[in-house]
């Protein structure tokens, strides 16, 4: 069975910084395109930025200069560096990864969330 954990949320001050980290763990033969989603109260989830396997990254407007995404495939880990953190930047965020396992193919994981408060 495949499981995404996430860690690293919190309250923070506006202007501070959070490193967010997801890990998988399983019975995975290959992990392809990570990433990481955010939903706040009344609003639809959205994509933050996401990551190939390769390292081409991809970020949404709101992230981009303030956020970095990186992975270390061998630890099939994906972290969010956050940094500049505003208010709209509270939501709970979620790790999205395409995984391939022995039990159930390739498949879309994702974990349970993290909240991420940003609030003086």
């Amino acid at each position: 069975q495949v499981q995404l954990v996430e860690s690293g949320g919190g309250l923070v001050q506006p202007g501070g910084s959070l490193r967010l980290s997801c890990a998988a763990s399983g019975r995975i033969l290959s992990i392809g395109a990570m990433g990481w989603y955010r939903q706040a109260p009344g609003k639809q989830r959205e994509l933050v930025a996401s990551i190939t396997r390769g390292g081409s990254t991809n970020y949404a407007v709101s992230a981009k200069g303030r956020f970095t995404i990186s992975r270390d495939n061998a630890k099939n880990t994906v972290f969010l560096r956050m940094n500049s953190l505003k208010p709209e930047d509270t939501a709970v965020y979620y790790c999205n990864a395409d995984i391939v396992s022995q039990l159930a193919g390739r498949t879309d994981y994702w974990g349970q969330g993290t909240q991420v408060t940003v609030s003086s």
